[in-house]
């Protein structure tokens, strides 16, 4: 019985950790309460760099191995991991683009964003506080 219920509560917080909410933050400072997942796909795939009229911004990564971003490029993005891979490894090989810098983890990007109103950043939900402002969100 106890080793069932141990089995039930890791699943659940696996389960948990696998479906975080996705949470894109700008700087607060930013002059939008939020933004299209269209606009955030253009600026996250290198084909704009306006987040709005005016609002020029930079997009920053967390590292392959975190799974916000696992959940970022499936459920924002709409592509694979292996997908997104391939898509910039065309951009970078005809010399038309660069991917997005990576922090590795909540905390890093947080700081990022909260320290420079030029960049773009996502992160699990739950990490949100006063140093950035959410303008999406996805599940």
């Amino acid at each position: 019985m106890k080793q069932l219920l141990l089995c039930v509560m890791a699943n659940l917080f696996l389960c948990s950790s696998i479906y975080a909410e996705v949470a894109v933050i700008v700087h607060p400072s930013v002059n939008l309460s939020e933004v299209s997942q269209d606009r955030i796909q253009r600026v996250y795939l290198g084909k704009t760099s306006l987040l709005a009229d005016g609002i020029s911004i930079s997009p920053i990564n967390q590292t392959k191995e975190n799974e916000i971003r696992k959940n970022f490029i499936e459920n924002v993005l709409d592509k694979s991991a292996a997908q997104y891979r391939s898509y910039w490894s065309r951009l970078i090989f005809t010399g038309k683009g660069a991917p997005p810098k990576e922090f590795s983890g909540d905390s890093a990007i947080k700081t990022q964003v909260s320290q420079n109103p030029k960049l773009i950043g996502y992160i699990d939900s739950a990490s949100v506080d006063d140093s950035v402002k959410v303008i999406f969100t996805q599940p």
